[in-house]
């Protein structure tokens, strides 16, 4: 069993509108509920406000090999030694996915080394292209899907190079953004996916929920 700790701040989908009637079960839940169909997958989840410690304690680190991360307005509630743990638990071999506008997270930056800023452009189509086929990130996915609709980021993406760049999203603006692009950091491996915005039903798309889930498989520990 691979063991993921979802971890999401827990705000928009409390108090806004539109995010409750995208996910009304919360967006941690719709996240998890899906790792949850796949049964080698031991899912849990924690929020910003709910749990002890933000839901990042020693206790459950050491029982996790794999945290999803989702944050957008909230980041700067984190504290800097709850950041540090993420980043230590990555370092010493965890498999860490921040999602979305959790390219701004803490241990993100933590990991990077850069600001992690981007461009934002509105919303529009995303032609999400596979740059690295036969990667297992892309496993069962099409080389190339579309979503209708989701927050164009754009470049210059502050981040360092990808180790591996697997997707590149495009869009009908001409513009372009590196968004699936994978890292190793001391033993362990990252990995930032791009779709993701609240207001979007993007995680209730297949092909997404696929990229996660071998995401998930790709970022784990190897415990052979």
């Amino acid at each position: 069993m691979i063991r993921v700790l979802v971890w999401c701040e827990h705000h928009q989908d409390q108090f806004q509108d539109n995010v409750k009637e995208t996910y009304p079960e919360f967006m941690h839940n719709a996240i998890a509920n899906f790792l949850r169909e796949d049964r080698n997958l031991d899912v849990k989840t924690a929020t910003l406000y709910d749990d002890e410690n933000c839901g990042i304690t020693d206790e459950v680190l050491a029982n996790t090999d794999v945290i999803i991360w989702w944050g957008h307005v909230r980041h700067h509630d984190v504290p800097d030694e709850i950041a540090a743990k993420v980043q230590k638990f990555v370092i010493n071999g965890g498999g860490f996915v921040p999602l979305h506008s959790a390219h701004f997270c803490k241990p993100f930056i933590r990991l990077m080394g850069t600001t992690c800023g981007l461009g934002v452009d509105g919303f529009g189509k995303h032609t999400i292209n596979c740059v690295r086929p036969g990667h297992p990130i892309t496993k069962g996915v099409p080389e190339l899907f579309e979503l209708p609709v989701e927050e164009r980021f754009v470049e210059f993406y502050d981040v360092p190079q990808p180790d591996e760049l697997i997707y590149v999203t495009g869009y009908e603006t001409g513009r372009t953004f590196r968004s699936g692009c994978a890292y190793y950091r001391g033993r362990g491996k990252v990995f930032y996916f791009q779709p993701g915005h609240e207001t979007n039903p993007t995680y209730r798309d297949k092909n997404i929920q696929q990229v996660i889930k071998n995401a998930v498989y790709w970022v784990a520990p190897n415990r052979d």
